[in-house]
This record gives structure tokens, sequence and C-alpha cells, in this order.
């Protein structure tokens, strides 16, 4: 098969279209002919050498949709020839990859492979932020920062369809404030020209908000709980910005605040029925029309690279999609 490799650590140069062999399947795995896969900046992060155990060479992608050509004999849940989007083995970027049973999810079949492709991470994760992990209130204020991305605009979707009472987004530019508001946030604004917590503070009239969900770090993070209402939680799962914000011990006591940390890499790994039993709600929201996954632009396999580029130029906006065996 075709795949996409990384031999070295480093720019997207590294990543090349080469030959290898289609993976071998373990008895409770199945081979999925992959349809679509995405970027995501936790693939950038391996790529150059910052996320994960550091083994070359490895294909990237955490995530594909696609068909199931092959189940091992202790699979009973999936069958031959079923459309699924699942979360691979060991990358996704490949005309073929490996799954385990536990994390393939066969797709309703009104469900594109374009939508099932793009949305397993950062559906499943905006729904696991705000259900699970913050147990969103209705009527609760919820502050989204990277709005525009991938989870961004999924996490807007979400908190709307769990009945949130506001949602503010924030964004790096100007550009992608109208990919937020056009996602349903209530207000938007620019974290590199705003303060973030004055104006939470003065839109919620001094209470705060009572969800944060902060993929970024660093100043952010601190901003982020300047404006965190009292019994507030703040959901750190990422930073991509690099560095993390430092939030003192002091600041939780009294106010009876919350920061919680998660991980759907972590998840995947360790905790995998937590998935399965989230999967029936996500695909609900996605069938209802309450979630639609925003995908701001298409790339062929081959031209992966680009597609890394592209993402890391921070113009993207919405998932960024792989097509495979078109």
């Amino acid at each position: 098969m075709k795949a996409i490799i990384v031999k070295n650590f480093g720019s997207s140069e590294n990543m090349t279209w080469s030959e290898t062999a289609v993976p071998q399947i373990g008895s409770d795995q199945v081979l999925i002919k992959v349809k679509t896969t995405s970027v995501n900046y936790a693939d950038i992060k391996a790529r150059v050498g910052t996320k994960g155990k550091g083994n070359l060479p490895f294909i990237p992608g955490l995530e594909a949709a696609g068909i199931v050509e092959k189940v091992g004999p202790d699979v009973l849940n999936i069958h031959e020839g079923q459309r699924v989007l699942a979360f691979p083995h060991d990358g996704s970027y490949a005309e073929y990859m490996r799954a385990d049973a536990q994390l393939t999810f066969p797709i309703p079949d009104n469900m594109t492979f374009e939508t099932a492709g793009s949305c397993g991470i950062v559906s499943f994760l905006s729904y696991h932020l705000l259900a699970n992990l913050a147990k969103m209130i209705k009527g609760e204020t919820v502050l989204i920062h990277s709005a525009a991305g991938g989870v961004g605009t999924t996490a807007i979707q979400t908190a709307l369809a769990l009945g949130a009472g506001m949602v503010i987004g924030t964004v790096g530019n100007e550009q992608k404030m109208q990919i937020a508001k056009d996602a349903g946030a209530h207000y938007v604004v620019n974290y590199e020209k705003e303060n973030i917590s004055q104006l939470v503070n003065e839109l919620t009239n001094g209470k705060g908000a009572d969800i944060v969900l902060d993929s970024v770090g660093e100043k952010l993070t601190d901003q982020s709980f300047d404006c965190l209402a009292k019994y507030g939680k703040l959901v750190v799962f990422g930073n991509s910005c690099g560095e993390y914000g430092t939030i003192p011990a002091g600041k939780l006591h009294s106010s009876c605040r919350s920061v919680l940390g998660f991980s759907l890499g972590t998840t995947r790994k360790e905790r995998p029925e937590v998935l399965q039993k989230m999967a029936p709600h996500v695909f609900q929201l996605l069938e209802a029309g309450q979630l639609k996954i925003n995908i701001g632009k298409k790339f062929r396999l081959d031209e992966a690279a680009a597609a890394h580029d592209w993402v890391e130029s921070r113009k993207s906006t919405g998932k960024v999609l792989l097509m495979v065996n078109e």
C-alpha cells in the first residue's frame, strides 16, 4: 500500500509518500480500507518530535473513516464491508490501517465518509469535555478558546446542543471571527488584541464563565482563571502556543473553582470503553443536524505535507481533510 511515512523528525519535508506493507491485524483488531483521514495538531507535534514516544519511522494520523476489509477472529461487533470511523492502532495517513475493535465505530447510513473521517477527534472530545468532564448544566456560560478551529467550532455547537445559555469564543486574528460566529458563538473576541477576562466579566455582569475550554495555554489560561465563575471549571486539554499556564493553588480554595485535565489520546489507550459509551450520543447530535463538522479544506493524501503547512500557517479554519482511495 501507499502511505505517508515520517522517517526523521522536523519539518513537513520529512513526510514521504512511500510504499509499505499492509498492516497485519491481531485477533481483536480490524483492517480498514481508508477513505478519509484528517489533520490534527497532534499529528504535527508527532512529526516534529515533541509528542509521543519518538519511534521512527512512523505513519501519522489519529482518525479515519473507511470500509472494513478484514476482522480478527475475536471481533464480534464489527463485520467485513461495514462503514466505520476508527482511531488507528498505528497511524491513518495510509491506504489501509488497522484499529482495535474497541476503537472502531460503525457509522450511520446517512453519514458521509467526509464527515466520519473528520468528526472523530473533535466530536468525541467536545462532547466529553462538556457533558462528562465539566458536567455542563443548561443555561451555563461557556468560554471556548481557539474557537474557529476544528475542536472550537464543534465545541460551540455541542455546547449549544446541550443547552448553554451563552457561548463566548476567542480567536487569534480578525479573519477567524466570522467562522466562530457562523458556528453559533454569541460573542467572539480576538485574544491577541483584547483582554479576555475583562470582556467575559463584562458580558456576564461580573459573574464570569461557568466553563472554560482551554487548548491554547500560557497567558490565555491565566486570563481564563480571572474570569472563571465561582464553582466554575477550567478544562485544560492542550497547549497549542507551546507553553502551559500556571494556576496558583490558593485561587482554588475559597472560590470553589476547579481545574480539570483531559487527553483523548490517553483515554483511547487507557479507557477505550469511555468512547464506546459516548459514540451513540455523538452520532445522535450529528444525525439530528445539531452538530455539523466544518471542513475548511481538502487535500489528497499524497499532499499531506502541504496540509500540515496549511495548519501550521494558522490560516486554517475547521477541519483539514485528507482524501484517500477515491
